[in-house]
Order: structure tokens, then C-alpha cells, then sequence
């Protein structure tokens, strides 16, 4: 009499049934994060907003190069323009020219999907479907990051093919093997992944949207303007400055390193450092503290 299929230990079946069985894995994790982030309107509207913002703010800053290139050219606006950046080094650092604002939409973004679902308790039933909390929380990120360094990366590149007929009006037109400038488009999205962890472990550790927000963008992009004016006198106070996660990231898409400046691998330990140790913190808060 043959035997049931269900009743064979699962180690006797053949491979290709338990393949195609029900369980839980990492990839099957991955899609339904995919699933939850793609198929919501708002969030595709805020990321469809984010690229239109960077390429647009790097287009109006071209046509403000062309201006500025123009007036130190002229012999009678030269000695007014002392002090003013040079248009043609500037030139190059167009194309992540909206980072800033990136961090700003790509941040929040990343706190709203995962504090969002302590609000909501919808936390719940993703920690009853998938029982491995540290899976569920890395698919996020993963997810997260992979759609960050999409944005941030695919921004600089439309914005540097955008910019070179501006930039071309006033000779200001490079190529993409031109001195780091293949290297600055693909670290605009490499920040933006790495402030997408930052940002989510915050939201993971607060288990609050507005409080996440707050916290992420203030250390990302309030602290750094708190350093600068009360602390920009002091040398110890500059040096610390130097070490945060805004100053790395600065560092990672720099086209021209002065002086005493990080290279773009220091900028990204710097960063990258700051974002893994609170992932790493969050991790194993969230094993330890109930949902």
C-alpha cells in the first residue's frame, strides 16, 4: 500500500517537493518587503519625487555655473568675484549637487516603513510570519538600501547628462572618465544607502515616526549647522566634527580633496561605520525587547 506524501519525513521526499513547499527563507522575505514597499502609492510618489528633486536642483545649479563662469571670465567682474568658488572645479560636483535633499526625503522614508509598523502593529504579524526577527529586519534593510542607492545613483546620472549641455554653453562639460567623476554618481546613491540604514536603525530603536524622523534628520543634517557655528572655533570640536556620519558622507561624493580632507574610502568607513554600528545595535535590541 503506498505510503501518503505527507506522512514521508520531509528528509526522504524528493528535492524538488520540498523545494517548492511552504516555508519561510530569506529570499521569499525579500520579496514580500519588495512587495509592501512597491505597491504603495505614497511611497512610490516619494521616491519618484526625490529623483525629480535632486536632477532638478542639479540642473539650476549648471545654469547658475554658466553664470559664474561667466562673470570670472569678464576682466571687470574678476577682482568682485575674490573669494568665489572656482566655476570649472564646481563644475564637477554637479550631478549629486541635491544629496542633501536626498538624505532629507530617503531618510524619512526609511524611518516611516519600519516605525510605522510598531505604530500600526502590523509589526506583529511580519514577526509571526517570519519568527527570525534578525531575517525580518535585514530584508528591510536591504531592500531599503538597494532602493536608496537606485534613487541616489540613477539622480546623479540623469542629472549628469541633464547638466552637460548647460555646462557645455560655458566650456564646462566633462566626460564620465574624467578625474572622479564616474566615482562621485556611483557614491550619491552609496550615501543614500547607507543613510537609508542609518536612518531605518533609528526608526527600529525609537519605534516612533515622528521621533525617528527627528532624530535622524537631526544628526544627519541639523548637527553638523549646530558644530559649524557654536563649535567652529574650537579645534578639538572641528577635529570631532570631521567623524560625522554628514562629514563621511561629504567626504564619500567629494570630486577634489584638499588638504588634511578624508579621501572618498575614509568618508564611506566614516559613514558606513556610523550606519552598521546602529544596525547592529538595533538587531539586537529587537531580538531582546517584545514587539
Amino acid at each position: 500500500m503506498a505510503t501518503p506524501t505527507s506522512q514521508v519525513p520531509a528528509a526522504q521526499r524528493p528535492r524538488r517537493q520540498r523545494e517548492s513547499g511552504p516555508g519561510v527563507n530569506f529570499g521569499r522575505v525579500l520579496k514580500s518587503e519588495w512587495i509592501k514597499v512597491t505597491t504603495i502609492p505614497s511611497t512610490v510618489i516619494l521616491i519618484a519625487t526625490t529623483v525629480i528633486v535632486m536632477v532638478g536642483i542639479a540642473a539650476l545649479l549648471a545654469w547658475q555655473t554658466t553664470f559664474l563662469f561667466d562673470a570670472q571670465s569678464n576682466p571687470e567682474m574678476a577682482a568682485q568675484m575674490q573669494g568665489a568658488p572656482d566655476a570649472a572645479e564646481i563644475s564637477r560636483d554637479i550631478p549629486g549637487s541635491g544629496l542633501i535633499f536626498g538624505q532629507l526625503l530617503m531618510a524619512s522614508l526609511a524611518v516611516v516603513l519600519i516605525a510605522s509598523e510598531w505604530g500600526t502593529g502590523m509589526i506583529r504579524s511580519t514577526m509571526v510570519a517570519v519568527p527570525n526577527r534578525t531575517s525580518a529586519l535585514l530584508a528591510k534593510q536591504l531592500i531599503m538600501a538597494v532602493i536608496s542607492f537606485l534613487v541616489g545613483a540613477g539622480s546623479a546620472l540623469i542629472s549628469y547628462f541633464i547638466a552637460q549641455p548647460i555646462l557645455g554653453s560655458a566650456d564646462l562639460g566633462f566626460s564620465l572618465d574624467a578625474d572622479g567623476a564616474l566615482l562621485h554618481i556611483i557614491n550619491t546613491g552609496s550615501v543614500l544607502a547607507l543613510v537609508s540604514v542609518f536612518a531605518m536603525s533609528v526608526g527600529t530603536l525609537i519605534r516612533n515616526t515622528a521621533g525617528g524622523v527627528v532624530t535622524s534628520i537631526g544628526v544627519l543634517l541639523v548637527l553638523p549647522i549646530l558644530v559649524a557655528i557654536f563649535g567652529g572655533s574650537t579645534e578639538w570640536v572641528a577635529d570631532a566634527a570631521r567623524f560625522l556620519p554628514s562629514s563621511g558622507g561629504e567626504q564619500m561624493v567629494a570630486t577634489t580633496i584638499q588638504d588634511g580632507d578624508f579621501n572618498q574610502w575614509q568618508g564611506a568607513l566614516i559613514l558606513g561605520g556610523w550606519s552598521l554600528l546602529l544596525l547592529a545595535v538595533s538587531l539586537v535590541v529587537t531580538k531582546k525587547r517584545d514587539v
